[in-house]
């Protein structure tokens, strides 16, 4: 049967001082790092292979994907990065620390924005320092000025049906390195969870969650690896 793994990228500077990140290229800490080494280390001791490997084209979830793989000895498998897997974009509020943000403009508002399903944070304004519309990586993409997490699960899927899909139809076993949002959105398609029950879930960092699906890719049982 089908096995797909989720990996959250390990602790980010940004993750470490509470600011609101999304598209903004951060790179892991320390403890990301070993976080990402130590669920490398945990795929390899639980025996999971892999054929092929996904990740966003953001550097926290690249670089976790990488020091995971060389704790397996698999640094040579194949991989594809795609925009498509990125983070949510945070908008306005790129750059922020929550806590500030919260104290701003209401404890309830930012949990509004940070966990509702389809009311996107402001917009990001134009010409900010955060802008990253000029960036190579996305030169054929028209970069998102805020997204809910609707808005992330309408540009996730089609990657999901057009390239990770047909892999795990075809015997590959898939590993995906990613961000809370992108896999929120994998995780709420996978479990067919309601609108109005996604807020509350959470995905911790550099903690690989398995996924055993049935030849249609319907879940048969999902698990934290830790737990097994």
């Amino acid at each position: 049967m089908p096995r797909l793994v989720l990996i959250r990228h390990g602790q980010s500077t940004w993750n470490l001082e509470n600011r609101f990140t999304g598209w903004w290229d951060v790179d892991v800490t320390e403890k990301g790092a070993e976080e990402a080494r130590s669920a490398g280390a945990l795929m390899a001791a639980k025996g999971l292979e892999f054929e092929l490997c996904f990740a966003s084209v953001q550097k926290r979830a690249i670089k976790t994907l990488h020091l995971a793989l060389e704790a397996m000895d698999r640094l040579w498998l194949p991989t594809e990065k795609h925009w498509r897997l990125n983070e949510r974009h945070y908008g306005g509020l790129t750059g922020l620390d929550k806590a500030e943000t919260a104290a701003r403009h209401g404890a309830d508002q930012v949990q509004i924005w940070r966990r509702s399903f389809d009311v996107p944070p402001p917009p990001i304004e134009p010409g900010s320092s955060y802008d990253l519309s000029g960036d190579r990586r996305y030169a054929d993409v028209e970069v998102p000025v805020a997204e809910s997490l609707k808005d992330t699960i309408a540009r996730v899927l089609p990657y999901w049906e057009e390239r990770i899909a047909p892999a795990l139809r075809s015997g590959q076993r898939v590993l995906i390195s990613a961000h809370g949002n992108s896999l929120r959105a994998l995780v709420k398609h996978l479990s067919r969870i309601p609108d109005d029950g996604i807020s509350g879930l959470e995905i911790p960092t550099g903690q690989p969650i398995v996924y055993e699906l049935d030849e249609d890719l319907a879940e048969l049982d999902h698990y934290y690896l830790k737990d097994r």
